[in-house]
């Protein structure tokens, strides 16, 4: 079983779904970003989802957007992810994925960034922009190594699709709740719901949800019928707003929601 998997399962034998915090790496600076980041573990969170800044993040959006753009023009490079992959598994035991757009990963090398992420303590990464069938060389070097290999499902995905994301995802499928950029939104689309019955349909194990959710109410109701749920931008604000102290109230306000009722 891989950290991930342990860390869903651990969870749901504590009569809990699954709470997956993402931050950008590098925002507001380094240093900061890894204070963050354990501050995540420290008041709730069972996965830590570390996001590389990119040039054109075509999923995020504006809040993350900002703060990723914040972290470039600040300096932010990839040797900075490996920096704060040590540190924050140093300090904390709640496992890390990385989540990074997939040409991040080919220009640093596909097997040479599997293994400093493995080097470095990650467990595993997240790559939205990148399909099964187009990720050999990731599938290939996610087996040599055991991290897991966590591959989106959209409302959109054919039935023949979702049959590969099941077949070669590990950890979880991450559930995209609706279609478009990440963000808070009032209400979360009830095809989230659907997918997650397809996925499981499909044969998956663990399916998580993300995009949208922002509230303790609507991490409880997709831990309904979803294994995690997965919040973003409201972390990102908070940090954004308040610093960590902020950042470490909003999330134990978040935990709130992960017990399942």
């Amino acid at each position: 079983m891989s950290r991930i998997e342990d860390a869903l399962a651990r969870a749901e034998r504590d009569g809990r779904g699954a709470f997956i915090g993402y931050l950008p790496v590098g925002f507001p600076d380094l240093r900061t970003s890894i204070d963050a980041a354990v501050a995540l573990a420290e008041n709730g969170v069972d996965v830590i989802e570390l996001g590389p800044p990119y040039s054109d993040p075509v999923m995020d959006g504006p809040v993350i957007q900002e703060a990723t753009n914040a972290a470039l023009e600040a300096g932010f490079r990839t040797a900075d992810l490996f920096t704060a992959l040590r540190e924050i598994t140093r300090r904390t035991d709640v496992p890390v994925v990385v989540m990074t757009y997939w040409n991040l990963v080919v220009q640093h090398g596909v097997d040479r960034y599997a293994d400093d992420v493995l080097a470095a303590g990650g467990a595993g990464l997240i790559t939205p922009d990148i399909t099964p069938d187009a990720a050999e060389e990731w599938i290939a070097a996610s087996r040599r190594t055991g991290l897991d290999r966590v591959f989106l499902a959209a409302p959109t995905s054919t039935d023949e699709r979702l049959d590969l994301i099941v077949a070669e995802s590990t950890g979880f499928v991450y559930t995209v709740s609706t279609m478009g950029i990440t963000g808070e939104r009032a209400e979360l689309d009830v095809a989230a719901r659907a997918l997650v019955e397809r996925l499981r349909a499909h044969g998956a194990r663990r399916a998580c949800v993300g995009i949208g959710v922002s509230t303790p109410d609507q991490i409880a109701s997709i831990l309904e019928y979803a294994d995690g749920a997965i919040v973003g931008t409201a972390l990102v604000r908070a940090l954004g707003d308040g610093g960590v102290e902020a950042l470490a109230a909003k999330t134990r306000e978040l935990a709130a929601g992960a017990v399942r009722r």
